[in-house]
Protein backbone atom coordinates (compact mmCIF):
# COMPACT_ATOMS: atom_id res chain seq x y z
CA UNK A 1 0.00 0.00 0.00
CA UNK A 2 1.28 3.62 -0.64
CA UNK A 3 2.71 5.62 2.10
CA UNK A 4 2.36 8.59 0.69
CA UNK A 5 -0.16 9.70 3.07
CA UNK A 6 1.99 8.53 6.43
CA UNK A 7 4.67 10.53 4.57
CA UNK A 8 2.58 13.44 4.31
CA UNK A 9 1.15 13.36 7.79
CA UNK A 10 4.43 12.76 9.69
CA UNK A 11 6.50 15.37 7.58
CA UNK A 12 3.47 17.54 8.72
CA UNK A 13 3.88 17.07 12.43
CA UNK A 14 7.46 17.76 12.49
CA UNK A 15 6.45 21.22 10.68
CA UNK A 16 3.43 21.97 12.95
CA UNK A 17 1.36 22.17 10.51
CA UNK A 18 -2.00 20.51 9.55
CA UNK A 19 -2.96 19.33 6.30
CA UNK A 20 -5.35 21.33 3.14
CA UNK A 21 -6.89 19.25 0.74
CA UNK A 22 -8.79 20.92 -2.25
CA UNK A 23 -11.33 18.91 -4.11
CA UNK A 24 -11.95 19.16 -7.38
CA UNK A 25 -14.62 17.52 -10.03
CA UNK A 26 -11.98 15.69 -12.93
CA UNK A 27 -13.33 16.59 -16.35
CA UNK A 28 -14.83 19.67 -14.93
CA UNK A 29 -14.99 21.81 -17.00
CA UNK A 30 -13.37 20.27 -19.53
CA UNK A 31 -10.45 17.67 -19.11
CA UNK A 32 -7.29 20.58 -20.75
CA UNK A 33 -8.88 23.00 -18.11
CA UNK A 34 -9.25 20.68 -15.25
CA UNK A 35 -5.51 19.54 -15.65
CA UNK A 36 -4.53 22.96 -15.31
CA UNK A 37 -6.85 23.83 -12.24
CA UNK A 38 -4.88 20.45 -10.27
CA UNK A 39 -1.56 22.26 -11.48
CA UNK A 40 -2.67 25.14 -9.96
CA UNK A 41 -4.13 23.33 -6.55
CA UNK A 42 -0.49 21.72 -6.44
CA UNK A 43 1.75 25.01 -7.09
CA UNK A 44 -0.84 26.83 -4.06
CA UNK A 45 0.54 24.83 -1.82
CA UNK A 46 -2.13 22.01 -1.46
CA UNK A 47 -0.90 18.93 0.57
CA UNK A 48 -2.74 16.30 -1.17
CA UNK A 49 -6.08 15.84 -3.43
CA UNK A 50 -9.48 14.48 -3.20
CA UNK A 51 -10.56 14.21 -6.82
CA UNK A 52 -14.44 13.44 -7.98
CA UNK A 53 -15.25 10.76 -11.20
CA UNK A 54 -18.29 12.30 -12.67
CA UNK A 55 -21.36 10.70 -11.67
CA UNK A 56 -25.03 11.38 -12.79
CA UNK A 57 -26.78 10.88 -8.98
CA UNK A 58 -23.97 12.34 -6.40
CA UNK A 59 -26.50 11.60 -3.20
CA UNK A 60 -23.91 13.20 -0.92
CA UNK A 61 -22.78 15.95 -2.80
CA UNK A 62 -25.15 19.37 -2.35
CA UNK A 63 -25.71 21.56 -5.80
CA UNK A 64 -22.71 23.01 -6.13
CA UNK A 65 -20.62 19.97 -6.74
CA UNK A 66 -24.08 18.48 -8.92
CA UNK A 67 -23.25 20.87 -11.13
CA UNK A 68 -19.27 20.40 -11.58
CA UNK A 69 -20.24 16.86 -12.78
CA UNK A 70 -23.04 17.62 -15.03
CA UNK A 71 -20.61 19.67 -16.63
CA UNK A 72 -17.98 17.07 -16.65
CA UNK A 73 -20.38 14.59 -17.78
CA UNK A 74 -21.15 17.42 -20.93
CA UNK A 75 -18.10 17.68 -21.96
CA UNK A 76 -17.51 13.56 -22.07
CA UNK A 77 -15.78 12.44 -19.33
CA UNK A 78 -15.46 9.26 -18.75
CA UNK A 79 -13.60 7.25 -15.64
CA UNK A 80 -11.24 6.17 -18.09
CA UNK A 81 -10.40 9.56 -19.09
CA UNK A 82 -10.30 10.10 -15.77
CA UNK A 83 -8.07 7.85 -15.06
CA UNK A 84 -5.82 8.76 -17.96
CA UNK A 85 -5.49 12.43 -16.09
CA UNK A 86 -4.96 10.66 -12.90
CA UNK A 87 -2.04 8.64 -14.41
CA UNK A 88 -0.43 12.29 -16.23
CA UNK A 89 -0.56 14.31 -13.02
CA UNK A 90 1.15 11.21 -11.01
CA UNK A 91 3.78 10.93 -13.78
CA UNK A 92 4.55 14.95 -12.84
CA UNK A 93 3.85 14.86 -9.50
CA UNK A 94 5.34 11.48 -7.51
CA UNK A 95 5.03 12.35 -3.85
CA UNK A 96 1.24 13.81 -3.25
CA UNK A 97 -0.75 11.66 -2.16
CA UNK A 98 -4.18 11.79 -4.44
CA UNK A 99 -7.58 10.32 -3.39
CA UNK A 100 -11.01 9.79 -5.03
CA UNK A 101 -14.31 10.51 -4.32
CA UNK A 102 -16.97 8.27 -5.86
CA UNK A 103 -19.85 6.39 -5.58
CA UNK A 104 -20.52 2.54 -5.83
CA UNK A 105 -22.46 2.41 -9.41
CA UNK A 106 -18.91 3.72 -10.51
CA UNK A 107 -16.91 1.10 -8.84
CA UNK A 108 -19.30 -1.76 -9.57
CA UNK A 109 -20.43 -0.44 -13.09
CA UNK A 110 -16.99 -1.55 -14.38
CA UNK A 111 -15.96 -4.12 -11.93
CA UNK A 112 -14.69 -3.19 -8.66
CA UNK A 113 -11.71 -5.30 -8.82
CA UNK A 114 -11.44 -4.16 -12.24
CA UNK A 115 -11.49 -0.41 -10.83
CA UNK A 116 -9.45 -0.20 -8.36
CA UNK A 117 -6.83 -2.09 -10.24
CA UNK A 118 -7.07 1.03 -12.83
CA UNK A 119 -7.03 3.46 -9.92
CA UNK A 120 -3.62 1.74 -8.58
CA UNK A 121 -1.75 1.49 -11.84
CA UNK A 122 -2.99 5.39 -12.13
CA UNK A 123 -1.23 6.09 -8.69
CA UNK A 124 -4.32 6.74 -6.70
CA UNK A 125 -3.85 6.49 -3.25
CA UNK A 126 -7.43 6.13 -1.71
CA UNK A 127 -10.87 5.63 -2.13
CA UNK A 128 -13.78 6.76 -0.84
CA UNK A 129 -17.03 5.18 -1.94
CA UNK A 130 -19.54 7.60 -0.76
CA UNK A 131 -22.63 6.00 -0.71
CA UNK A 132 -21.59 2.45 0.85
CA UNK A 133 -21.48 2.41 4.75
CA UNK A 134 -19.32 0.56 6.50
CA UNK A 135 -21.01 -2.32 7.28
CA UNK A 136 -21.72 -2.63 3.74
CA UNK A 137 -18.01 -2.45 2.76
CA UNK A 138 -16.27 -5.32 3.29
CA UNK A 139 -15.66 -6.31 -0.28
CA UNK A 140 -14.91 -3.14 -1.31
CA UNK A 141 -12.21 -2.71 1.49
CA UNK A 142 -10.53 -6.14 -0.29
CA UNK A 143 -10.98 -4.74 -3.24
CA UNK A 144 -8.99 -1.78 -2.29
CA UNK A 145 -6.05 -3.80 -0.20
CA UNK A 146 -5.51 -5.96 -2.91
CA UNK A 147 -4.53 -3.48 -4.70
CA UNK A 148 -2.41 -1.58 -2.66
CA UNK A 149 -5.69 1.15 -2.09
CA UNK A 150 -6.10 2.79 1.02
CA UNK A 151 -10.14 2.33 2.09
CA UNK A 152 -11.53 5.52 3.53
CA UNK A 153 -14.04 6.24 5.44
CA UNK A 154 -17.07 8.99 6.53
CA UNK A 155 -16.95 9.85 10.08
CA UNK A 156 -20.66 11.52 10.71
CA UNK A 157 -20.37 13.90 13.87
CA UNK A 158 -23.27 12.00 14.98
CA UNK A 159 -21.96 8.20 14.41
CA UNK A 160 -22.34 6.45 17.89
CA UNK A 161 -19.16 4.75 19.38
CA UNK A 162 -19.73 1.57 17.65
CA UNK A 163 -19.71 2.74 13.97
CA UNK A 164 -16.68 5.41 15.10
CA UNK A 165 -14.78 2.66 16.49
CA UNK A 166 -15.91 0.27 13.02
CA UNK A 167 -14.57 3.16 11.10
CA UNK A 168 -11.43 3.12 12.94
CA UNK A 169 -10.66 -0.17 12.21
CA UNK A 170 -10.77 -0.40 8.69
CA UNK A 171 -9.81 3.20 7.04
CA UNK A 172 -6.78 4.18 6.46
CA UNK A 173 -4.74 6.72 4.97
CA UNK A 174 -6.96 9.04 6.39
CA UNK A 175 -10.51 9.49 8.33
CA UNK A 176 -12.75 12.04 6.85
CA UNK A 177 -14.56 13.17 9.54
CA UNK A 178 -17.86 15.60 8.75
CA UNK A 179 -18.02 19.13 10.17
CA UNK A 180 -21.42 18.62 10.08
CA UNK A 181 -24.19 16.55 8.72
CA UNK A 182 -26.09 16.68 5.57
CA UNK A 183 -24.22 17.16 2.06
CA UNK A 184 -21.39 19.07 0.72
CA UNK A 185 -22.09 22.55 0.71
CA UNK A 186 -20.20 25.99 1.42
CA UNK A 187 -23.59 27.70 2.56
CA UNK A 188 -23.19 25.77 5.84
CA UNK A 189 -20.49 25.89 8.50
CA UNK A 190 -19.08 23.71 10.48
CA UNK A 191 -21.07 22.48 13.48
CA UNK A 192 -19.22 22.70 17.11
CA UNK A 193 -18.06 21.39 19.41
CA UNK A 194 -15.68 18.68 16.85
CA UNK A 195 -13.17 17.87 19.73
CA UNK A 196 -14.80 14.71 21.80
CA UNK A 197 -15.60 12.85 18.74
CA UNK A 198 -12.22 13.76 16.97
CA UNK A 199 -10.45 12.60 20.43
CA UNK A 200 -12.14 9.24 20.36
CA UNK A 201 -11.71 8.09 16.81
CA UNK A 202 -7.40 9.16 17.48
CA UNK A 203 -7.95 6.86 20.88
CA UNK A 204 -9.77 4.21 18.30
CA UNK A 205 -6.07 4.43 16.58
CA UNK A 206 -7.72 6.00 13.28
CA UNK A 207 -5.27 7.26 11.33
CA UNK A 208 -5.16 11.31 10.60
CA UNK A 209 -8.54 12.92 11.10
CA UNK A 210 -9.16 15.23 8.27
CA UNK A 211 -12.45 17.81 8.67
CA UNK A 212 -14.79 18.29 5.56
CA UNK A 213 -17.97 19.69 4.60
CA UNK A 214 -18.45 23.70 6.12
CA UNK A 215 -14.93 24.11 4.86
CA UNK A 216 -14.74 27.77 2.66
CA UNK A 217 -12.35 30.27 5.15
CA UNK A 218 -9.44 29.85 7.10
CA UNK A 219 -10.92 30.29 10.23
CA UNK A 220 -12.51 27.27 9.77
CA UNK A 221 -9.52 25.31 8.87
CA UNK A 222 -7.81 26.70 12.03
CA UNK A 223 -11.40 25.13 14.16
CA UNK A 224 -11.04 22.34 12.67
CA UNK A 225 -7.13 21.65 13.57
CA UNK A 226 -7.75 23.73 17.19
CA UNK A 227 -10.80 20.87 17.47
CA UNK A 228 -7.55 18.05 17.44
CA UNK A 229 -8.21 17.53 13.64
CA UNK A 230 -5.03 16.59 11.22
CA UNK A 231 -6.04 18.87 8.63
CA UNK A 232 -9.15 20.19 6.22
CA UNK A 233 -10.98 19.37 3.15
CA UNK A 234 -12.66 22.24 0.81
CA UNK A 235 -14.71 21.05 -1.57
CA UNK A 236 -17.33 23.14 -2.64
CA UNK A 237 -15.85 26.52 -2.34
CA UNK A 238 -12.85 25.24 -4.33
CA UNK A 239 -15.62 23.97 -7.50
CA UNK A 240 -17.88 27.02 -6.54
CA UNK A 241 -14.92 29.42 -7.77
CA UNK A 242 -14.39 26.94 -10.95
CA UNK A 243 -18.19 27.36 -11.69
CA UNK A 244 -17.95 31.16 -11.16
CA UNK A 245 -15.39 31.93 -13.43
CA UNK A 246 -16.53 29.27 -16.37
CA UNK A 247 -14.54 30.99 -19.42
CA UNK A 248 -12.04 32.38 -17.86
CA UNK A 249 -8.99 30.27 -17.23
CA UNK A 250 -6.72 32.64 -16.16
CA UNK A 251 -9.18 34.36 -13.85
CA UNK A 252 -10.51 30.78 -12.11
CA UNK A 253 -6.32 29.82 -11.85
CA UNK A 254 -5.57 33.18 -10.47
CA UNK A 255 -8.77 32.97 -7.55
CA UNK A 256 -7.58 29.54 -6.95
CA UNK A 257 -4.77 29.87 -6.85
CA UNK A 258 -4.99 32.66 -3.65
CA UNK A 259 -7.74 30.38 -2.28
CA UNK A 260 -5.62 27.38 -1.53
CA UNK A 261 -2.54 30.09 -0.08
CA UNK A 262 -4.60 31.35 1.74
CA UNK A 263 -6.49 28.71 3.87
CA UNK A 264 -2.65 26.56 3.49
CA UNK A 265 -1.78 29.26 5.42
CA UNK A 266 -4.47 28.91 7.95
CA UNK A 267 -2.73 24.88 8.44
CA UNK A 268 0.38 27.19 9.27
CA UNK A 269 -1.12 29.30 12.58
CA UNK A 270 0.98 29.21 15.70
CA UNK A 271 -1.60 29.67 17.89
CA UNK A 272 -3.29 26.52 17.63
CA UNK A 273 -2.52 22.95 19.51
CA UNK A 274 -2.70 20.75 17.42
CA UNK A 275 -4.46 16.92 18.52
CA UNK A 276 -2.19 13.63 18.73
CA UNK A 277 -2.07 12.20 14.90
Amino acid sequence: MSDRYVKLFDELKKNSQGAFIPFVMLGDPGMEECEAIIETLIEGGADALELGIPFSDPTADGPVIQAAANRALEKGATPDCCFDLLAKIRKKHTCIPMGLLVYANLVLGRGAERFYRRASESGVDSVLVADVPVISSRRFVRYAQENGIAPVFVAPPNADDGQLLEIASLTKGYTYFLGRAGVTGADREMEAPLSARISFLKDAGAPPVVVGFGISRPEHVRLALEAGADGAISGSATVALIAANLGDAKKTRGELLKFVKDLKAATRNELYVRGTA
